[in-house]
């Protein structure tokens, strides 16, 4: 609780942070069930760049008001961050593309990519190529979540869905902005350290606490928005996270948009769907 106290004293926005369903765990305890190692950010030329709507955006927007987004999912104690974050994004291409909607397996991933690493965390734009080798991905019925790592039991004749390449979104949080309006959910990294002891609210902590250099947990940014303050508004995403309900904003965290906070801007991919 001194170090929720710590967070506390230096944010920059108007979230709180305290006693979380996370708040007893230790540092290594919360690194080691919840997040992945620190991401290599290294650009990968499987990613193509994405390219950037020229119209302008409207101030907020949400992919979850357009049957794009499941519900909120609870990886356990299991570092699948990076499955939940791809599945996330795949789920809402194939909704917006194919107008249907459908939660897909997290385990398919743990289990049958052979690149990652399972429940010791993971990279998306290697899931992404691991989904083109595997041969697609099944749903959440027929391939449902365990929370720890299995034998692969992929189903051929179970595939829901197939992806056609990935691209890499812009580090400028304005083409994020415009290409996720135009496109839907984005997979992003996130530097985990807040997030810990995080409650509610905008969450704006300083790079010195949060650097966007380490990136170590996997996410999906859904929307955007501005909250209005009786001193500044706060711009900000939507994000969400794969800890239950029961963390954060029902399940979200909301991030200060527009000064790379945490590294938001460091890893924002997609998976396309023809």
């Amino acid at each position: 609780m001194i170090k929720a106290r710590r967070i506390q004293e230096k944010e920059q926005g108007d979230a709180t942070y305290g006693a979380s369903p996370f708040a007893d765990l230790t540092a290594e305890e919360f690194r080691k069930n919840y997040l992945s190692p620190v991401w290599n950010v290294t650009h990968d030329p499987f990613l193509k760049p994405a390219s950037i709507p020229i119209e302008t955006p409207p101030d907020a927007f949400d992919w979850r008001d357009h049957d794009a987004v499941t519900p909120v999912k609870n990886q356990g104690s299991c570092g699948s961050c990076w499955a939940f974050s791809v599945t996330g994004n795949v789920e809402g291409q194939w909704a917006i593309q194919k107008k249907k909607l459908l939660s897909l397996s997290e385990q398919e991933l743990v289990d049958c990519d052979k690149v990652d690493l399972g429940c010791n965390g993971g990279l998306p734009l290697q899931a992404y190529k691991e989904i083109m080798r595997i041969g697609g991905l099944e749903t959440e019925k027929d391939y449902p979540y365990e929370g720890k790592g299995d034998k692969c039991v992929f189903e051929k004749a179970e595939v829901e869905v197939n992806i056609t390449g990935a691209v890499n979104i812009s580090s400028n949080e304005d083409d994020m902005k415009a290409w996720l309006w135009k496109n839907g959910p984005i997979s992003i990294g996130l530097n985990a350290n807040a997030m810990q002891f995080y409650m509610g609210g905008v969450s704006h902590p300083f790079s010195f606490l949060c650097s966007p250099s380490s990136l170590d947990h996997g996410v999906l940014i859904t929307g955007y928005g501005i909250k209005q303050g009786w001193m500044s508004d706060s711009p900000f995403w939507a994000i969400k996270n794969s800890w239950g309900e029961s963390w954060g904003e029902k399940g979200y965290y909301l991030l200060y948009r527009g000064a790379g906070v945490c590294g938001v801007n460091q890893m924002p991919t997609s998976a396309t769907v023809v």
